[in-house]
């Protein structure tokens, strides 16, 4: 067996960190300033709110299920990495549909702009309000509405978070289709309003072939019923497409059908240790001709990343140092076959000299301690300074040249720059750690990162979305053609622009 000739034992952490995204323990800084204040915006031409509007929301939800007080607001109108500050005066939290249509119906007949929040997990502004929007909160639409086993269709609330529909369906033998470092709180309304795309994307595709049925509340309150279970439905267009990735601007999701698959009975992770990307690249190439089917995840980590993970968290890789890392995880169903495919690409890539190190495991809390090290990679972040994140995907030929022009460009004004990310899907996450904001090195870094992008031919939201940081860089990405179709769906579904303003399309 291959487990056998690792030069190094496997050394495991022995950290029991929730694997969700933090939400204050890892807040070492004092609150940003307004985004207001430090962004170049106008607020719309939206009404303030006012006692008569309290009057009415207070009335519709009662007294418990809506938040005024500035200190408890604070989580809501600030982003999970202290970036950006909103200033919102009041959250909603609807329990049912109904109260969404009559919250967003009150709302456009009064010109009240409106920030929908999830888990309040995203990076790019997503879901943090710019001015003073009012928040409308899923976090009390948890409910599993049913899950037919035999299809394995789950069909749940938005605001149900990722980590419980998991565990819930692990009763059941099936396994959610997407896995991501913050699904101890994010929401599943927000991973299908931003078409999130998560850790094993590579065996199980993105959301918009995963959600088979949405129900989505208008800008104007109307629902749309588009709550299809089923596989094959091509009667008209495909609406649903239309709100996965759109970020709360077209719609607010309240409902998601999506199709779950069984959970494998073999599952196996491999951490190798490589000398350049160029062996990563020989690494894959060949797990995909030896494993494609049973090859889950192919996750890259170079040294930077490593050393913040071992710095910040007290992770560290359990072989050794080595330039470039690649966790590689097999499911399937058949233990003995996948542990042989796996046992015989780990030894054909020693013998080519593309590995040089690493450790395998089928054990449930070694696979898991392993996986840690990648997971928890975005907590350090907070530690690191003030941290520019970025969420790229290239061609893989340019996959990692980013990184390289990066840390020219930057010189001795930043202390880190690091990549790492899911190489099977082209995904890379960029960050530049600085020792606190500056704005002449924000301009440094954009929009040079973006235009550079552009160059390589790669995408400057793989999988986060455009929110409010990046939406005014849409247009090196699609044409002006392109933008104004997108432009007339927002005004068309949504002609008073309360749902989301300041956020995707500038």
């Amino acid at each position: 067996m291959i487990k056998n000739v690792w030069k190094l034992p496997l050394r495991i952490s022995n950290s029991t960190k929730n694997n969700g995204f933090p939400v204050t323990k890892y807040w070492i800084h004092s609150q940003p300033n307004f985004t207001k204040n430090n962004f170049n915006i106008k607020r719309g031409n939206f009404s303030h709110v006012e006692e008569e509007h309290l009057y009415f929301f207070r009335k519709l939800l009662g007294e418990s299920r809506i938040i005024t007080d500035l200190s408890d607001l604070e989580k809501y109108n600030v982003d999970w990495n202290k970036h950006l500050r909103g200033a919102s005066t009041i959250v909603l939290k609807p329990k049912t549909t109904e109260e969404v249509s009559k919250i967003l119906s009150y709302c456009n007949n009064n010109r009240l702009a409106v920030c929908p929040q999830g888990g309040n997990t995203g990076v790019v502004g997503g879901a943090t309000p710019v001015f003073d929007e009012i928040i409308v909160s899923t976090e009390l639409m948890n409910k599993v509405i049913n899950l037919d086993e035999k299809s394995g269709v789950l069909t749940c609330e938005a605001g149900c978070i990722l980590q419980n529909m998991d565990e819930f369906l692990q009763q059941k033998n099936l396994i959610f289709p997407l896995d991501l470092g913050a699904k101890g709180s994010c929401h599943i309304g927000g991973n299908v309003s931003t078409n999130a795309g998560g850790l094993r994307l590579l065996k199980y595709g993105n959301l918009h072939g995963n959600v088979l049925g949405l129900e989505v509340v208008q800008a104007n309150g109307t629902v749309l019923d588009l709550l299809s279970t089923l596989k094959k439905d091509n009667t008209g267009y495909h609406l649903k497409h239309l709100f996965i990735g759109s970020e709360g601007t077209l719609g607010l999701v309240t409902k998601v059908a999506i199709q779950c698959r069984l959970r494998p009975k073999s599952t196996h992770v491999a951490f190798l240790g490589l000398q350049n990307f160029n062996q990563v690249l020989k690494t894959f190439y060949k797990a995909k001709q030896d494993m494609d089917e049973i090859l889950t995840a192919f996750e890259v980590i170079d040294t930077p990343s490593m050393e913040l993970a071992n710095e910040k968290l007290g992770l560290g890789s359990p072989i050794g140092d080595y330039p470039f890392y690649v966790l590689i995880e097999t499911t399937g169903s058949n233990e003995k076959h996948d542990e042989e495919k796996l046992d015989g690409f780990l030894q054909t890539c020693l013998n080519k000299n593309f590995i040089l190190n690493g450790t395998v495991t089928g054990e449930v809390s070694k696979y898991k301690a392993i996986w840690e090290v990648r997971e928890k990679l975005p907590q350090g972040y907070i530690k690191d300074g003030f941290v520019f994140m970025y969420d790229m995907s290239f061609p893989l030929e340019n996959y990692y040249k980013l990184v390289e022009d990066l840390r020219e460009h930057m010189g001795s004004l930043s202390h880190r720059v690091f990549g790492f990310g899911h190489l099977g899907d082209g995904n890379i996450h960029i960050q530049i750690s600085v020792k606190e904001f500056n704005q002449d090195v924000a301009n440094h870094i954009e929009p040079y990162i973006f235009e550079l992008t552009k160059k390589y031919n790669g995408s400057i939201s793989a999988e986060h979305g455009m929110g409010f940081l990046k939406a005014k860089y849409l247009n090196l990405m699609k044409s002006q053609e392109s933008i104004n179709l997108m432009k007339n769906i927002k005004q068309m579904l949504d002609p008073n622009g309360i749902l989301n303003p300041y956020k995707v399309l500038f």
